[in-house]
């Protein structure tokens, strides 16, 4: 998986991963996700968090779930969350929701923090 946007050398987004896609992200480095979209947003297709968590686990990668509802501005409390995650992760991390914009709003919302 190779279509997500690197923001800085420790940090970056995209949309939906699959626990498929988990080996190659961590081939690729990423030492921990960060998930930013509610279970079942996109139906029954959408992998869950707990699919993702444990193929995350399962290849050595930090999991972390903080979703966001598409379309509405992250709060303040779910900002200072994602900024306290992002302190604390090893990196680099690979945040993602449906597109990839709202885990970018919600980094950018943290680092005003």
């Amino acid at each position: 998986m190779d279509n997500f946007t690197r923001h800085t050398d420790d940090f970056a987004t995209c949309g939906q991963i699959t626990p498929d896609d988990i080996p190659a992200l961590a081939a690729q480095g990423f030492r921990t996700l960060i998930n930013n979209r509610p279970d079942l947003e996109g139906g029954p297709a959408q992998p869950t968090s707990a699919a993702l968590a444990e193929a995350a686990a399962a290849h050595g990668l930090a999991y972390i779930h903080i979703p966001v509802i598409s379309g509405q501005p992250p709060s303040a409390e779910q900002a200072a969350t994602m900024r306290r995650a992002i302190d604390s992760a090893e990196a680099p991390v690979l945040a993602f929701c449906r597109s990839g914009a709202r885990s970018t709003n919600l980094w950018n919302s943290a680092l005003a923090r």
